[in-house]
């Protein structure tokens, strides 16, 4: 498959050098990789750390600036950050109020940031961990055990660093992570699979009259393969799977997240269906957010994410964001 890339083995650190280029407001550091909000340290802030495997972009990297990440740890694609670099990151972002680490549920991720949270506190930083665990797809897949962290890292590091951002301490900020990623559930459909650079082709097989219902944002099985969908079809598919275990009572947030190869004319399609099937099931949508967040390299398909919102949610996520994959309010 082309690819608009050097060699495999650089794919990385082209896109940090890129990065650097493209955000000034941002401190790259390619060797160590490291992204870090230019005016880190904010004193008096909690500051919030997050990072995994390379491929998902804008995720992690994508995310770090005002109202949001304080810094991510990008690792080779598919492959978690290691220890050195989450302890780098929160060297460089602590201002003496504590960091939180966000973690998604991926054996290697969750293994990593506990042994850099243990560092982190030898060196004397205050760190906090919280695990997202949104995908209702499947209990336990090929790199977890229980639930994967999907679609609801965005609303995650969004809400948590609102409140960080408004001063609240390291025990807030947690909590309010802890609650979004308990009120949040995530569905995703593969149209096609992915492929890595390191492959150079798709990484599983998917026939091209069949989609995947459930799969991960790694190529992870899903729940079953069933013959091409209308969008309709599967916006209801998606949206039963979701409130069959999140069962919200009010507004929720939406995000209709592209997997990385479907063009946004579909997007937006997609997202009428999900709206409408929402309205049909009796589920107010107090915000919605369209577009590729939480991919999966050149995947197309989609997933779908809610998260049941209170007002101090709401008013979090409109607080103001300034970061490179998402800005409103400043």
């Amino acid at each position: 498959m082309k690819m608009l890339i050097n060699v495999p083995e650089s794919v990385v650190a082209d896109a940090l050098r890129g990065l650097a280029a493209a955000h000034p407001e941002l401190t790259v550091d390619v060797a160590n990789r490291i992204v870090v909000r230019r005016d880190a340290p904010v004193a008096g802030k909690v500051a919030l750390v997050s990072g995994g495997g390379s491929g998902h972009e804008p995720l992690h990297a994508g995310f770090v600036g005002p109202g949001m990440l304080s810094a991510a740890c990008p690792g080779e694609v598919f492959t978690s950050p290691v220890p050195d670099q989450m302890v780098r990151a929160a060297a460089a972002v602590d201002s003496g109020a504590g960091v939180l680490f966000v973690v998604k549920n991926y054996t290697g991720d969750v293994l990593n940031f506990r042994m850099a949270a243990e560092l982190a506190e030898d060196e004397g930083v205050q760190v906090a961990r919280v695990l997202v665990d949104d995908d209702v797809a499947v209990t336990d897949s090929l790199h977890t055990a229980g639930r994967r962290g999907t679609g609801a890292t965005l609303f995650v590091e969004k809400l948590a660093g609102a409140a960080a951002d408004e001063g609240a301490p390291l025990e807030r900020v947690e909590a309010v992570a802890r609650r979004v990623n308990a009120s949040s559930r995530s569905f995703g459909v593969a149209l096609s699979a992915c492929a890595t650079p390191a492959k150079g082709g798709p990484t599983f097989d998917l026939p091209s009259g069949e989609l995947e219902l459930g799969v991960g944002i790694h190529g992870e099985p899903g729940r079953e393969r069933r013959p091409m969908m209308t969008a309709r079809e599967i916006a209801d598919t998606a949206v039963d799977a979701v409130l069959d275990d999140l069962g919200p009572s009010g507004p929720v947030l939406l995000l209709v997240n592209g997997m990385g190869g479907t063009p946004l004319l579909e997007l937006y399609g997609f997202g009428a269906e999900v709206h409408r099937a929402l309205a049909e099931r009796g589920v107010p949508v107090a915000r919605t957010l369209v577009g590729n967040y939480v991919t999966s390299l050149d995947m197309a398909g989609a997933s779908v994410t809610l998260c049941q919102a209170d007002e101090e949610l709401l008013r979090l996520w409109d607080a103001p964001v300034q970061t490179p994959a998402l800005r409103w309010g400043r």
